[in-house]
């Protein structure tokens, strides 16, 4: 068998330091990772990906008020005992899963500067590995493998990748946009540029970028020169702006072309068909809710 000439990724890297300001009241003093989607929460769903794809050493960036995240992925003795001692061992069992998902990492980000600088935050714990980035606002349907694809793309190609969906161009402005020249396999097309949420009228394409990448460990040094950008923070888009225009340290940049079932949290509609989505799809509560639904909607129409 033909090993692979880059070196196999090991690391995962969440930034979770955000405000979550789209999201209050309810996220003034919990964090907008710990919201629930159905009964877990979505911090939970990002890391049980990461581990899917066989990354179980996880850093998570973090910021002032998250004590939470870090108590939720640790052991709740109290709690464990209790659920023991009235032999409950079906939610004893949900509590301990959180807790033996991964070895767990935590660095804080002083400052909220952005994306970029909470990726520059991982340089320590990454070292010269290349490694996974992995944002809490979009989940990814366990039955869709995409960031096992984006690891399979970097090994073979080396640089970066990065996840990219076709939105409507009236739609491109909320997210980075991708430059791309021509496709390089059925799903991964080779990036030539990146613009940070252009208005429609001048989006090199209707490639957006969503919440996964794969990075060679070169973009620390870039991050590390990046000027502040969009809302006056350093910008990962940037970034990698440089390394596909210029092919620096952690070029060339790819993208895999992602078609398959997204659950977007980061906004509050899209967070609420998120929950109603994955609820339907639930085997013990997906029977009830559906037919609650269809009443519902039956007679609100």
């Amino acid at each position: 068998m033909t090993q692979s000439p880059h070196p196999r990724i090991s690391k995962a890297v969440i930034p979770a330091a955000g405000l979550g300001t789209r999201f209050l009241p309810a996220t003034k003093a919990t964090p907008k990772e710990m919201l629930p989607v159905v009964d877990k929460p979505a911090i939970q769903y990002v890391v049980e990906e990461a581990v899917a794809a066989g990354l179980d050493d996880v850093l998570m960036v973090t910021g002032r008020n998250k004590r939470p995240l870090e108590d939720h992925f640790d052991r709740n003795y109290e709690l464990e005992s209790a659920l023991g001692k009235k032999g409950d061992a079906a939610r004893l069992a949900k509590v301990q899963e959180s807790s033996d998902l991964a070895t767990m990492h935590y660095v804080r980000q002083g400052d909220p500067r952005g994306l970029g600088h909470a990726v520059l935050c991982a340089a320590p714990h990454v070292g010269q590995e290349p490694f996974a980035v992995l944002l809490g606002d979009d989940l990814i349907d366990p039955r869709d493998p995409l960031l096992q694809r984006m690891i399979d793309v970097q090994e073979q190609h080396g640089g970066s990748v990065i996840a990219l969906m076709e939105v409507a161009p009236e739609q491109i402005h909320l997210y980075g946009c991708a430059a791309v020249d021509g496709m390089v396999d059925n799903d991964v097309v080779r990036v030539t540029g990146l613009v940070e949420k252009p208005d429609a009228a001048d989006a090199p394409s209707n490639y957006a970028v969503i919440g996964r990448y794969v990075l060679d460990a070169g973009i620390f040094d870039v991050l590390r020169k990046t000027e502040p950008g969009r809302g006056g923070e350093i910008q990962l888009t940037d970034a990698l702006q440089q390394v596909a225009q210029e092919e620096k340290a952690g070029g060339p940049v790819h993208g895999v072309v992602f078609k398959g079932r997204r659950y977007d949290t980061g906004d509050r509609g899209d967070y609420l068909r998120a929950i109603v989505r994955l609820a339907c799809e639930r085997e013990d509560l997906g029977p009830d809710f559906r037919a609650w639904l269809r009443s519902y909607v039956a007679e609100e129409m």
